[in-house]
């Protein structure tokens, strides 16, 4: 529904009696002067205009510290400033890019007043965190914080936009924009539902977020509903450091410290791994169906409740022995336990079009994407275990499969590769894949026939690429953890690896690959991690030895 105007909007006559005598005292507190500049068109508007001036009046005969004037849009300052609406209100135009474009009565008397006190103190007052976020955008954002006068939620979320700046006038600007006076801004935005916020023309925040989410959706550029503390300390002690901040890490995370040890999980990427980029999960118990992102929300604000988490930090080193050292690229660890849950990453074929329709029809699992496919066509990548499992899964549960393979045979076991023969799924040999097109998903796949160089199109529902997982293994390799044979961590039943104290969980380990099962080997290595710093198997061990009773 779109926005009415305010036909009447009565102008205040209440700044009387005890409130009034209250406000006094606190603008005379204020060490600078706060200029408000007001443009205003006769003729356009003018109940607005005329609301907006007394409004704006009855403030500055409180206090010689608020510095009100009045300008026609025809001004040379309103071209100066890019001034094109009426009314509009400038605050110290000269120091600050912070506007409003409409009247702030109602609710939004709430934000002139914060707004004065804000850069009468010329101070934003944000919490460190917040400061520590803001140091890091480098470039400009232009915010839009879409507000109304019977919204009680939106001065916080306007007040919160207009603290940045004040904190950072070089690269922020701010236009609080009333709905209600400028229903074409509100139309052209869909901006029905307020507060809303945008940054360059990018929608960041829905609500009324709290300070520090607010500061970290305008670094990020899009809305964020988790914010994680950042930690100075050069050096930090803790029970157990977890490697990796996927599924596998994040619920180790969390049991290790419902056992009653400190935590600390390190991430350098986004957390969640392969499920912060997965669109949609399906087979995730409790949610029929459910965006990656959020479920990686859900997960990471649970853990937040427990575990410190040190995120864009890089582990560098572990240096085994008693206390572990755990290098990274800001500061140095020390614990007594290393939960390695640093996951797996599905191979690509680096082709046109393969990330941009991934979750559009590109898939790396059957497990999670397949039931979406049921009577559609689709083609399998690969031709090893993975490619035939993955063919044989789609297969069984209704999906009409071809298997595209660059060699004349198969590298699969017997078993796999005899039952897809008996199941007769065709097959393209010699064949590999080019491009993948389509404009909202897949549509079709450019075909090469190594062994005939003819190269064709086959018309296609999705595409499924199975040739293998790069487990993320660099740091084991170098602490010298074993692997298996196809480059996982090899690890025993209690999630052990071949040096003391570290331990494994997850993608990392090879298995399924699903995200259930990476959770419950996370809580599995966690209860290890518990068992074993409880009682430690190595002083048993050593004491057989010592004794000369048998292990």
């Amino acid at each position: 529904m779109q926005p009415q105007r305010r036909s009447n909007p009565d102008p205040p006559n209440a700044l009387r009696g005890e409130i009034e005598e209250q406000l006094k005292k606190l603008f005379a507190t204020l060490p600078f002067s706060v200029p408000i500049y007001l443009f205003t068109r006769d003729g356009e508007n003018d109940v607005l205009n005329r609301a907006a001036r007394e409004t704006l009046r009855s403030f500055r005969n409180l206090s010689k510290k608020i510095d009100f004037k009045e300008f026609n849009l025809d001004h040379p300052f309103a071209a100066q400033w890019n001034v094109d609406r009426s009314p509009t209100i400038l605050f110290d135009p000269e120091r600050y890019s912070i506007r409003y474009l409409g009247v702030p009565y109602g609710e939004e008397g709430r934000t002139l007043l914060g707004a004065i006190l804000i850069i009468g103190l010329r101070s934003a007052n944000l919490g460190e965190q917040s400061v520590k976020v803001l140091n890091q955008i480098d470039s400009p954002r232009e915010m839009k914080v879409f507000v109304s006068p019977t919204c009680p939620y939106c001065p916080e979320q306007a007040l919160v936009a207009l603290k940045a700046v004040v904190e950072k006038p070089e690269l922020l600007s701010l236009q609080m924009i009333d709905i209600q006076c400028n229903p074409d801004l509100a139309e052209q935005y869909s901006a029905f539902s307020v507060p809303q916020t945008y940054a360059n023309e990018v929608l960041i925040a829905q609500g009324a977020l709290p300070e520090e989410l607010f500061m970290l959706s305008l670094l990020k550029m899009e809305q964020q509903n988790v914010f994680i503390p950042e930690s100075d300390a050069a050096e930090v002690r803790t029970d157990v450091v977890i490697v990796g901040g996927g599924p596998a890490g994040l619920v180790a995370g969390i049991y290790t410290v419902r056992s009653g040890l400190s935590t600390a999980v390190i991430e350098k990427g986004p957390l969640g791994g392969q499920v912060a980029i997965t669109p949609i999960v399906e087979n995730y118990p409790g949610f029929t169906r459910v965006p990656g992102k959020t479920l990686v929300d859900i997960t990471v604000s649970h853990a937040l409740e427990y575990v410190q988490i040190f995120q864009g930090e890089e582990v560098t080193e572990l240096v085994p022995g008693d206390p572990i050292q755990v290098i990274t690229n800001r500061r140095k660890f020390l614990t007594r336990a290393v939960i390695l849950a640093t996951g797996a990453n599905y191979r690509r074929l680096d082709v046109p079009g393969e990330s941009r329709l991934t979750g559009r029809g590109v898939s790396y699992c059957a497990t999670c994407d397949g039931p979406l496919f049921k009577g559609k066509k689709v083609l399998v990548v690969g031709g090893g275990n993975s490619a035939l499992t993955e063919a044989l899964h789609l297969y069984n549960i209704g999906v009409k499969v071809t298997i595209v393979h660059r060699r004349d045979r198969f590298r699969a076991q017997e078993h796999l590769t005899r039952t897809a023969f008996a199941n007769e799924i065709p097959v393209l040999w010699n064949t590999e894949v080019k491009e993948i097109k389509g404009q909202e998903r897949v549509r079709e796949v450019v075909l090469y026939n190594n062994k005939t160089g003819e190269s064709f199109t086959a018309a296609t529902d999705g595409i499924f690429i199975a040739i293998g997982y790069t487990p993320s293994v660099d740091l084991a390799v170098k602490t010298g953890i074993q692997l298996t044979a196809d480059g996982f961590i090899q690890r025993d039943a209690h999630h052990r690896t071949n040096i003391r104290g570290i331990y494994s969980a997850g993608d990392v380990e090879g298995g399924y690959k699903q995200i259930i099962t990476a959770m419950g080997q996370g809580a599995e290595a966690a209860i290890s991690v518990f068992e074993d710093l409880m009682h430690p198997y190595w002083k048993d061990e050593t004491s057989r030895q010592t004794s000369g009773a048998p292990s």
